[in-house]
């Protein structure tokens, strides 16, 4: 069986999600050879804003994340829209080349927007082969986001994902309900370290609560106001900040001058054994960021507002629905919040919560994978 993973670069999940997967598929054992497509490569030649601002797509769309340039993002959405119906064609052509040069069994895609033409260009290369769609935000963001009216496999985390495939693919479709956002495999290895230990050795103090502060790869300019604004927790609140690949907001940080207890990490994949040392977490409500969370029985405290991006505002909804944290309209409400979040009868009912998430989806969906196309 030979499957290609179509994912992209425009934030980071779309590329955990894709080498997330191509690990628990081998580890699985199937013998399955697993091609990881980055979409934006296979497009380049029709890419306007390459071409007129010599950067890609994706690569203005995470500029944007990381200025915090999000505000109006709902008309972008739309004029990008516009440009991907417009270009359509072209890319069926794009892709029908590129897999007749050496087409696969099956096609999987963790990319929104596309789904469309991936799956037209995959079906006039190989007529009822499977299409599949694996999901990596908590719902669709219609029209056009995730789901199309056409039959494939997709994979659904929520019960809202779920119910928004059943209305909207057509009949003969597969739909499937995982237990969750898909994490990487090392989420679920055993840690076995000495929390008050390692916690000592970054200059934390075992004694208080820890939060972990994390806005994506890129981190955020308004981490360090949070971190100011929380100025008056000192000795009762500390905090691991991970900046991510955002090496300007790292240095920011390490001349920052502040009395709460803190640790610096830049871009890591150690974040699993960062939010073992942590008893919430604060950031951006990213489906992935939310679910690692959640599936380390850390409460959330995230921002909902019009800079919130679209297709992540369900996101916000879903921490109220389940109870697994606060939304803030915004950052400045910080530090009422955590006095709030902190109150222990709060707080461990949110914890309770969070621990009762049992997220498996990285080793379901190779699972039915096995099922369906065996």
């Amino acid at each position: 069986m030979k499957i290609d993973i179509i994912y992209f670069d425009a934030g980071g999940g779309h590329r955990a999600a894709a080498t997330a997967l191509e690990l628990a598929i081998a580890q699985r054992g199937l013998g399955w050879q697993v091609r990881l497509v980055h979409l934006q490569e296979v497009l380049d030649k029709i890419d306007i804003f390459r071409q007129v601002f010599r950067l890609r797509l994706e690569d203005v769309y995470n500029l944007l994340l990381r200025k915090g340039w999000t505000w109006g993002s709902g008309f972008m959405l739309v004029v990008m829209h516009f440009l991907i119906r417009l270009y359509h064609p072209l890319q069926v052509w794009l892709l029908k080349k590129h897999w007749q040069k050496d087409p696969p069994d099956a096609v999987l895609s963790v990319v929104p927007n596309f789904n469309r033409a991936l799956f037209q260009a995959w079906q006039q290369v190989k007529p009822g082969a499977p299409y599949i769609n694996v999901i990596t935000d908590l719902a669709d963001f219609p029209p056009h986001f995730w789901l199309e009216s056409q039959k494939q496999i997709v994979f659904c985390g929520t019960a809202k994902a779920e119910q928004q495939a059943q209305r909207t693919l057509l009949p003969g479709s597969t739909i499937i309900r995982t237990s969750g956002m898909v994490l990487h495999p090392r989420f679920y290895e055993p840690l076995n370290v000495h929390r008050h230990q390692e916690l000592t050795r970054l200059g934390l103090d075992p004694a208080l609560p820890t939060g972990i502060l994390l806005f994506g790869g890129y981190g955020s300019s308004v981490m360090p106001l949070i971190i100011e604004r929380l100025s008056a927790f000192a000795g009762r609140v500390q905090f691991i900040v991970i900046c991510g690949k955002n090496e300007k907001l790292r240095q920011k940080f390490l001349a920052m001058k502040t009395p709460l207890k803190l640790h610096i990490e830049g871009f890591t994949k150690q974040v699993p054994f960062f939010m073992h040392l942590s008893d919430f977490m604060i950031g951006k409500p990213g489906p992935g960021s939310i679910s690692e969370a959640l599936h380390m029985k850390l409460p959330v405290i995230v921002e909902r507002n019009s800079f919130t991006l679209p297709q992540e505002r369900y996101n916000a909804d879903f921490v109220r629905e389940q109870e697994v944290g606060l939304v803030l309209d915004n950052f400045k409400d910080i530090a009422q919040a955590v006095d709030q979040f902190l109150h222990p009868a709060t707080f461990a009912r949110f914890k309770a919560n969070a621990a009762a998430t049992n997220n498996r989806a990285v080793f379901e969906i190779p699972e039915a994978l096995e099922k369906l196309l065996s």
